[in-house]
């Protein structure tokens, strides 16, 4: 009886959500136009580059490898994963109310999500393009055929979109007793911690998701980057040299966007009443904002193929 009264009582309080209000933005009185300006400008630049790469890339038959069309779908992430955030972003810098539909925000969840995922998988596919030519290149060529390749991108975009209909399924389906996200952008975890209804299945599926997406693929690439080390340890000087030629951005990548998601997963689950606001809001960006425009800059001047088209080519 005292259970089905508290029942009630959850069902009362608890009212239909239409929108949600994202608490962590703050007055910046006229500052909000030289903000807005510096996120277009930066916006520009992360889909000039990464448009220029991907074309670069698709147009010249030297760069119809492995590793550069695992490449060229990164750049395609990237693309992908700011288009979620900058339109949105640049709207609240310029609205007194910082307020986002219930649909728009589940919309933006699947896009990060899904950015996320799609960027972990993109470079364990990457780490295996690596091991293999740098612990087997006699077999490369015989491994990494232009049909196997397709199917790891596919693979690498299919498992998360699936992934995330699920994770967005679930929390759709939750009853919620408030719409304030402490965020600039809507993440699943804020909403769940605003349902009044049971969330088990929801916090189960969120490991899962968590493991799968991070834990993972983190693995994968440190158990790629061993193999590759010992390899490069009892090899010749040249092996070496091509190791930390082809290694160093992937490694550099891989570091600035687990710093970023890392941030964004603790900052989400323990108390950040410590840090000063503006610097949670810039850590918590991080890496759908640096990542985007890390990226491009990274390989574009690192991989001696690319430098070397653009060079010839643009300058």
């Amino acid at each position: 009886m005292i259970a089905l009264q508290a029942k009630m009582r959850m069902k009362m309080n608890s009212t239909q959500v239409s929108y949600f209000t994202l608490s962590a933005y703050f007055d910046t009185g006229p500052f909000k136009y030289i903000y807005f300006l510096i996120i277009t400008l930066l916006y520009i630049l992360i889909i000039c580059a990464n448009i220029f790469l991907v074309v670069i890339i698709c147009m010249n038959r030297s760069l119809h490898e492995p590793m550069y069309l695992f490449l060229c779908s990164l750049f395609v992430n990237e693309l992908y994963g700011s288009t979620g955030l900058f339109p949105f972003l640049l709207l609240q810098i310029l609205s007194d109310i910082h307020t986002v539909s219930v649909h728009f925000c589940f919309l933006q969840i699947y896009s990060v999500y899904t950015y996320v995922c799609v960027e972990f998988l993109n470079l364990v596919v990457m780490s295996y393009d690596r091991y293999l030519a740098i612990c087997y290149p006699l077999q490369y060529n015989t491994c990494m055929t232009t049909k196997k390749v397709a199917k790891l991108i596919v693979v690498t975009w299919l498992i998360p979109f699936l992934a995330i209909v699920v994770l967005v399924s679930l929390s759709l389906s939750l009853q919620l007793c408030g719409n304030i996200i402490g965020k600039v952008f809507c993440d699943n975890y804020s909403v769940v911690k605003l349902a009044c209804s049971d969330t088990r299945v929801n916090n189960i599926y969120g490991l899962i998701y968590l493991v799968i997406s991070i834990i993972i693929p983190l693995i994968l690439i440190l158990f790629s980057y061993m193999k590759i080390l010992k390899v490069c340890f009892s090899g010749s000087k040249q092996t070496r040299q091509k190791a930390v030629s082809t290694c160093t951005p992937h490694l550099a990548s891989l570091l600035n966007f687990s710093f970023g998601v890392c941030f964004e997963v603790l900052q989400s689950r323990f108390n950040m009443s410590g840090v000063p606001n503006v610097l949670q809001i810039f850590l918590s960006l991080y890496f759908l904002t640096c990542q985007p425009l890390f990226n491009p800059i990274l390989y574009g001047l690192k991989t001696s193929k690319i430098r070397n088209i653009f060079v010839h080519h643009v300058l």
